[in-house]
């Protein structure tokens, strides 16, 4: 088990305390015994922190001062990492301990696998049962592809890239080093694009074909169950270090920016753009053909209906919850909000003719 102080060298943030202290791993302030670590990111759990049984603790200075000036018996024996992001600390201690129970896929192909001749495929590769991959397939080093996988011809998934069961990749799909793909997510599936031909007497939809691919950079997190579809005649784009959660859609020609977090649920129309850093809550929708500055942040349940030019502004457009019967009495105002509008122009006009 490493030791307080080998853990305050290596995540690089000062150290107050028992260097000595020996720690096993970590866990939240109201389950956290001596040999383990937890964090203090939130001043509303300052009270818990200092009556917590963690034998160490992630914070700030200003936590720290707090905590200092109010001392409890267990405050005393407890080693603290004084941290300028305790969040992002906790989270790189966090990988550093789950390396030591997690699984370790060997190379190898299963013999279940159906890997077409062309296939490059290194031998440092782990190939799980069930997994078929077309012509012209590239896999770079120590890639794993667990079950029931399917990747389509003429992709290719770079280095240390890790994709869960029952991911369905398909043609012309090029994925970046270190990413994890989780399972059910559909990676390239046609872009929904249909031109209408329409007469008096009948027509159609007219499926316009979708020619692009997908290329994802490296560092990217896609959660389960999320489709990324592929470009109509250029390629969808996710941008390096950007994490997309469970259940979400990204159309056609969208190009996310670099480092952005795509809450679950959220949709985001065909060929728009989203800046780098932006921040998408749960269920928050975008229009499409729109243009997303840096640094936007769009709270849960928006909805985007025009482009954003400045950087770093922050949208919300959710009413709050309320009785049933208020919320009732609300809309009703609401739909008559038009009829209001016009009496009130009128008047207006009626006041400006009599003066």
């Amino acid at each position: 088990m490493p030791t307080a102080i080998e853990l305050a060298k290596l995540f690089q943030v000062s150290l107050v305390g028992d260097g000595s202290l020996a720690l096993e791993g970590l866990a939240p302030l109201e389950r956290a015994q001596i040999g383990q670590i937890s964090f203090l990111s939130n001043p509303l759990y300052r009270q818990q922190a200092s009556e917590c049984a963690a034998g160490a603790l992630i914070l700030s200075q200003a936590d720290l001062d707090f905590l200092q000036s109010n001392p409890s018996p267990k405050t005393a024996k407890r080693a603290y990492f004084v941290s300028q992001n305790p969040y992002a600390t906790f989270a790189r201690m966090a990988q550093y301990f789950a390396k030591a129970i997690a699984p370790q896929y060997q190379p190898g192909i299963h013999p279940n696998a159906v890997i077409d001749p062309s296939a490059s495929i290194p031998a440092s590769c782990h190939i799980g049962p069930f997994v078929q991959i077309g012509s012209g397939v590239t896999l770079g080093e120590r890639v794993v592809l667990l079950g029931n996988i399917s990747i389509a011809r003429d992709s290719s998934i770079s280095s240390n890239t890790l994709i869960y069961p029952n991911v369905s990749i398909y043609s012309d799909c090029k994925i970046g080093e270190r990413c994890i793909i989780h399972s059910g997510a559909v990676i390239g599936a046609d872009g929904f694009g249909f031109a209408p031909d329409f007469s008096a007497t009948g027509g159609e939809w007219v499926k316009i074909p979708q020619t692009g691919g997908v290329t994802i950079g490296n560092d990217v997190e896609i959660g389960a169950s999320t489709t990324i579809d592929r470009g109509a005649m250029s390629d969808t784009v996710i941008g390096a270090g950007s994490k997309i959660d469970n259940q979400v859609q990204i159309a056609h020609n969208v190009i996310i920016g670099n480092c952005c977090v795509i809450a679950g649920c959220a949709a985001i129309s065909g060929s728009t753009k989203i800046g780098n850093f932006c921040i998408i809550g749960g269920a928050a929708n975008f229009a499409g053909h729109l243009t997303i500055a840096d640094r936007t942040t769009v709270s849960g349940n928006t909805s985007i209906i025009r482009s954003i030019a400045e950087p770093g502004q922050h949208f919300t457009g959710v009413y709050p919850s309320m009785l049933h019967n208020a919320w009732e009495k609300n809309a009703a105002i609401l739909r008559g909000l038009d009829k209001i509008r016009q009496r009130l122009r009128l008047l207006d006009k009626s006041k400006n003719s009599e003066s």
